[in-house]
């Protein structure tokens, strides 16, 4: 189990902490702290406050995704999906949201937009070589394959 430190933003009191709504869930639903109703026009997007921040350990990524619900009733993503918190990030979290649906959506605080889903992130050191291993793939891809 990683711990995971979160606070909740001054003036935002009243916007639930994400949670995860059953015991087998991946992600934690985010919250909408609008201050006041936020409309989304179809093809637009709009930036929309959480009022939490949080302190990861190193090595862990926090990543923001869409909602299923949302998006399959209302056309409703995160633009940047998935959108990246790294662990050295203290400021607030935000979801772009953009609405790919035919009609208008309102954002209300309080509302679940979207949701939070942790990952371990390895330690990487990148090799400069002068030639890379060979596979039976190669550089086939964009749907190298026909499919």
């Amino acid at each position: 189990m990683l711990d995971v430190q979160i606070i909740q933003l001054p003036g935002n009191e009243d916007i639930p902490l994400p949670v995860k709504m059953s015991s087998g869930a991946s992600g934690f639903d985010l919250y909408a702290a609008v201050s006041e109703p936020v409309r989304i026009e179809p093809g637009k997007w709009k930036l929309i406050p959480t009022g939490v921040a949080l302190s990861m350990p190193h090595g862990l990524e926090a990543q923001v995704r869409p909602r299923s619900g949302l998006a399959l009733k209302h056309g409703l993503t995160v633009l940047n999906s998935p959108g990246t918190i790294d662990a050295d990030y203290r400021g607030e979290i935000g979801i772009i949201l953009l609405n790919l649906g035919e009609q208008p959506y309102i954002v209300k605080r309080g509302d679940r937009v979207a949701q939070l889903v942790f990952m371990q992130i390895p330690d990487v050191r990148l090799q400069v070589v002068e030639q890379l291993d060979e596979t039976s793939r190669g550089t086939g891809g964009f749907g190298h394959t026909g499919k």
